[in-house]
């Protein structure tokens, strides 16, 4: 595309929770976007956000909000197990998408997304917005660049407090498709997979927990997996989003080592930088529970809001996907491809920890049936 010719971007936003309004609202900021639409099924929450953002339209029905001649792209942010309809209606109409992590919550009908995307030809890349932060850019550069020469060892430690995983539990009719990997653990997985995305995963052992979320919420509290590479390099990933409510992260604590033939890399991801500590309970970023009055500033992964806007890796990422959209620049954006390898090998960490033994990579579906 011409630089002098940028393309013009009505955009649809389908889900209007929180990262719906972070979305629109630096969407609604970008001298490209000429009109934004939302679609959301709470008729309240529709309202606020559309008035919060400026939106030139606002429906409860999705279907209404696509076929709009003005939409061009559209976002999908919705609950993580009502993603699949919404993103075939975009695809069956050709527009470009960023959809929110996973493609799906069933390997299934991943795969089936997946097809009509690829199918269709059509532009969509996927919310892994922690590729979007100058830390992992930097030591994606790094790998890249061969600084540490072969990669022979990673590492990977994400902690979180509970709140996520009730929150999700709590949303779901079906908590089997609901794990600390699927939903949480993807994130350090994406940004280990992006670093080695040379190598093949040929295998996984995993092991799992549930003292904590199980009883109540038939969850999982944690897991430990180790990925096996084609060529004898391994990955070491642990996961628990069953840590108690006063866990500092407001989100998401992450460690990552990186080992090669020539060099090492350690990334200290735990926020611990930045401490607040207050006597009463603050609004701003994710704090469903009031009793918090500690946190790990920057913990929240979309970021944090300064001066009425959002700052942080999701404006990035939703800036540099409004500028793929306009100019045609690349951008280190996940593609669905990625996705569905992301979620298929999450579904692999818990089917082996399920069944206690190795599994071989890669799985499909009929393997979960089996």
């Amino acid at each position: 595309m011409p630089r002098n010719q940028p393309k013009r971007i009505g955009l649809a936003i389908i889900g209007a929770g929180r990262v719906g309004l972070f979305r629109g609202d630096v969407a609604a900021r970008h001298p490209q976007v000429d009109w934004i639409g939302i679609a959301e099924t709470n008729p309240a929450r529709g309202k606020l956000v559309a008035e919060t953002i400026r939106a030139d339209f606002v429906t409860a029905d999705y279907r209404e909000l696509l076929k709009r001649p003005e939409v061009n792209a559209v976002i999908v942010s919705t609950d993580e197990h009502l993603h699949v309809e919404p993103i075939l209606a975009a695809v069956e109409r050709g527009h470009s998408l960023l959809i929110e992590k996973p493609l799906a919550t069933d390997l299934g009908e991943s795969a089936r997304v997946l097809h009509a995307i690829e199918a269709a030809k059509v532009d969509a890349v996927v919310g892994y917005t922690q590729r979007f932060r100058r830390r992992w850019l930097a030591a994606k550069e790094k790998v890249r660049t061969n600084a540490l020469g072969d990669v022979t060892l990673v590492t990977s430690r994400a902690f979180m407090n509970r709140l996520v995983a009730i929150d999700n539990y709590r949303r779901t009719n079906n908590p089997a498709d609901i794990s600390p990997m699927v939903i949480s653990g993807t994130h350090a997985l994406d940004i280990v997979m992006w670093m080695m995305e040379a190598k093949r995963p040929v295998e996984v052992y995993a092991r799992s927990v549930d003292k904590v979320l199980g009883p109540t919420w038939k969850g999982i509290d944690g897991t430990a997996a180790v990925i096996s590479f084609d060529d004898g390099s391994i990955y070491n990933a642990n996961m628990s989003w069953a840590l108690p409510v006063v866990w500092p992260g407001a989100v998401y604590s992450l460690e990552v080592g990186i080992v090669g033939t020539e060099g090492v890399l350690t990334i200290d991801d735990t926020h611990r930088d930045i401490v607040l500590a207050v006597s009463a309970p603050q609004s701003e970023g994710y704090a469903p529970d009031q009793t918090r009055l500690v946190d790990f500033m920057g913990s929240y992964p979309p970021g944090d809001m300064a001066f009425g806007e959002l700052h942080g890796p999701m404006r990035e990422e939703t800036n540099s996907w409004l500028m793929r959209l306009s100019m045609g620049l690349p951008t280190p954006a996940a593609t669905a491809a990625e996705a569905h390898n992301r979620l298929m090998l999450t579904k692999a960490i818990d089917l082996s920890a399920r069944l206690k033994r190795p599994i071989s990579l890669p799985i499909d579906a009929r393997d979960l049936q089996r």
